[in-house]
């Protein structure tokens, strides 16, 4: 299993339903459902977090920003060049929208990311001091953060309860199905009422990289996945035939 941290950024140092899930009409999930899933993929991995203690949320803001319809390893790398001379929010002002849009071109939408990374490195030098605020509904109001971003952000950077949802965490709670919904948000309201405080703070990692690595889009890997017993996805593999 790919250990890397969602969405591109790297560990610091030492609303379309996506193909293959369930479809309407939706079912309000169930919260037995929901702590036996996320009870089995903590026993698999009980720390998956480990090695992110000390990431800095300025630089996660702007790399989940970035994430936007790119890869993990591009935007990872594009992150490592754009932060190599640039620590805060009054250094991106200073770097300037055009500078950004060329080192960050590759990931795509360069020209529209850019000018948010110049508009809330203004906002948060102008609105909290410098520094990126601790909730994810304050990062919200933030130029170019929208809700997956802003949770994703207050949920590894100041372990906010919040359960962030990208399209593997919507398919795999749409499919087994956990918080079942139409919409990103749908699946996100959900998941926060039904899943267990003590296990939202890493559910969105588990969710996420069970997505990712054995309940894919095309292919999943139901034979090894370790919540089948637990699944109900109509179109689920028997283990039988692995």
């Amino acid at each position: 299993m790919t250990r890397d941290i969602p969405h591109g950024v790297r560990s610091a140092p030492s609303r379309t339903a996506v193909a293959g899930t369930a479809s309407g009409p939706y079912a309000s999930g169930d919260a037995d459902t929901v702590a036996a899933v996320l009870g089995r993929l903590a026993e698999r991995d009980p720390d998956p977090k480990a090695g992110f203690d000390r990431i800095d949320p300025f630089r996660m803001l702007v790399t989940v920003l970035l994430s936007a319809q790119s890869t993990g390893p591009t935007v990872s790398r594009i992150a490592d060049a754009l932060f190599a001379d640039v620590r805060d929010p009054a250094g991106m002002v200073a770097l300037g929208e055009a500078r950004i849009t060329e080192i960050i071109r590759p990931v795509g939408l360069g020209p529209s990311k850019a000018r948010n990374i110049v508009k809330l490195s203004a906002a948060l030098l102008a609105e909290y001091g410098g520094a990126v605020p601790r909730t994810a509904s304050e990062m919200r109001r933030l130029p170019g953060i929208g809700r997956k971003s802003a949770e994703v952000t207050a949920n590894f950077a100041f372990h906010e309860p919040v359960i962030a949802v990208d399209t593997h965490v919507f398919r795999v709670s749409n499919r087994i199905p956990l918080a079942p919904g139409p919409t990103v948000d749908a699946v996100a309201d959900g998941l926060a009422r039904l899943a267990p405080e003590s296990l939202k703070d890493n559910a969105h990692v588990w969710l996420f990289r069970h997505g990712r690595d054995t309940c894919t889009a095309r292919k999943p890997a139901c034979p090894r996945c370790p919540v089948s017993n637990l699944c109900k996805w109509p179109g689920k593999a028997d283990p039988a035939a692995a």
